[in-house]
């Protein structure tokens, strides 16, 4: 069951009185985000069109200009939030490892597309806990966010581990570090306040308002814990360290590599030791003579990609963008590949399918699941619903669905929701929140009423705890944020559906 706390951030206590330039804010920031969030579509689907050089150019700087913008929106909406009333939690078991690879992989595109790398780990002992999933996401993707704009070579890692060792309710530490400039020590509260930089010209060249760690600083003196920024020990750059007490749900996790001795070959130190803390965490030793070897395409061989000494025992690290280079990998002989940021469970599976092929060289080794952000998209016949009432946000969606091979229909209420559900047969509906009549809540809990447990997805601007307790509350299953992308909408069709079970088009 989920629990509710409540922490005010009201200084003197008053929490009864709602500024209305606040309330205002608020309001108005919610009405930016539609079209914002329609122009960022938009410039999305222009890009996935031909265009020449300058084309191309001038589009990417205005979706970084809308990006930039809406990230501008959301910092105001919640510094507003935080400052005008008492902060409610809803304290939900949360899996640690999926939080945080989660926001690693939220952030690899924008990550990769600087030529940096992203890594993340979480120690062995530590547990999964008690608490507000999507402040805790927030809190992480504010500082993670925030290094990877301020890195320009090099990369960011972020990692989990217990402060203490109170078993009941231990203090974690989450740290983010990054090979950036670093922060001079005269700054490092000022970086915290409101509009507060490092660096008069840091608002200039970074495009901030310096609301993102302000946010940050007051959600973590909710959460009784600090957050603090210090020079990273390991070399130039920054760590921020966010602590914080919670109750503990689950023991630490299970070690399936117990026994296996694992190589891990990678010029960069954040991904060598990602990869190591990942291995230990799962049972697993790293030895330079291995039988099994991780090896980062950035060390391996590169002239014909010739076949590694470890032929057979190889598995190759690539980034999404070098998923053209599997197939190449697998014919010079590599056993498998992983794609970054590395995932536990997909190590844990590969390293124990090549061990079992190194012991028994006769018997064919089971095939690897592909990863999802390499896999080719096979949802061609899923049949969708999408009830959208704005224009240009049900154009971007039934866009992208259609491009994924799914046959849409659209409702432009909650009541044509209703109504459609009702006369046909969907595998997914994906419902808008925020509709003229009867809203998306209502509409899903008229559908659940009736005895249709068709999947639901919300549709929404804000990933807020309440909005999320909003969709669950009315039967929905899952909710998108917007703007919608192709990346999170192909994993949530890849959750949702079930391609042998296809609605039937009638």
């Amino acid at each position: 069951m989920a629990r509710r706390t409540t922490a005010n951030l009201i200084e003197n206590g008053a929490a009864d009185a709602v500024d209305p330039a606040q309330q205002f804010l608020r309001l108005m920031s919610h009405e930016m985000r539609t079209p914002l969030n329609g122009v960022i579509g938009m410039i999305n689907l222009l890009q996935n069109t031909p265009l020449n050089g300058a084309q191309r150019a001038y589009a990417e700087t205005a979706r970084q200009s809308a990006e930039h913008l809406l990230g501008l929106v959301n910092d105001l909406l919640d510094y507003a939030r935080l400052e005008a009333h008492a902060l409610e939690f809803d304290l939900v078991p949360v899996d640690l490892e999926g939080l945080v690879r989660g926001v690693a992989e939220l952030l690899s595109p924008r990550a990769h597309d600087k030529g940096l790398e992203i890594v993340w780990s979480v120690a062995a002992d530590t547990p999964d806990i008690l608490a507000d999933e999507g402040r805790l996401r927030q809190v992480l993707f504010n500082l993670a966010g925030n290094a990877v704009k301020f890195t320009e070579n090099g990369g960011v890692r972020i990692s989990v581990e217990c402060a203490d060792t109170d078993p009941n309710r231990p203090r974690l530490a989450f740290i983010v570090d990054d090979t950036g400039p670093g922060v001079a020590p005269e700054a490092r509260d000022r970086i915290f306040e409101e509009f507060g930089h490092a660096d008069s010209s840091d608002a200039v060249r970074h495009d901030g308002a310096g609301l993102g760690l302000a946010v940050v600083r007051k959600l973590a003196a909710a959460m009784d814990g600090t957050v603090q920024v210090e020079d990273r020990p390991d070399g130039p750059g920054a760590r921020f360290r966010f602590i914080a007490p919670f109750d503990v749900v689950a023991a630490p996790r299970g070690r399936p590599l117990e026994g296996q001795t694992v190589a891990v070959r990678s010029p960069h130190p954040f991904i060598l030791s990602a990869a190591v803390e990942q291995i230990a965490a799962s049972g697993g030793l790293v030895a330079a003579d291995a039988p099994v070897a991780l090896i980062d395409h950035a060390s391996a061989p590169k002239a014909g990609l010739a076949p590694h000494p470890e032929t057979g025992r190889a598995i190759i690290l690539l980034k999404p963008s070098e998923r053209d280079l599997i197939a190449r990998y697998r014919s010079a002989g590599f056993h498998g590949y992983l794609i970054k940021p590395l995932r536990r469970a997909s190590l844990v599976e590969r390293v124990l399918a090549a061990v079992g092929n190194v012991a028994s060289e006769a018997a064919a080794p089971a095939p690897s699941p592909e990863d999802d952000r390499v896999a080719p998209a096979r949802f061609a016949g899923t049949r969708v619903l999408l009830a959208e009432d704005n224009p240009v946000g049900a154009l971007l969606a039934r866009t992208l669905l259609r491009r994924e091979g799914c046959v849409v229909e659209t409702a432009a209420t909650g009541a044509e929701a209703v109504e459609a559900v009702s006369r046909a047969r969907y595998d997914l509906v994906f419902m808008d929140m925020r509709m003229p009549g009867m809203d998306g809540p209502a509409a899903a809990r008229a559908i659940r009423a009736a005895g249709d447990s068709t999947p639901i997805l919300a549709l929404t601007a804000n990933a807020f705890a309440e909005d999320r307790r909003a969709c669950l509350e009315a039967g929905m299953n899952d909710h998108l944020v917007k703007p919608l992308d192709a990346a999170s909408l192909r994993a949530a069709l890849a959750r949702w559906t079930n391609a042998d079970g296809h609605a039937k088009v009638g």
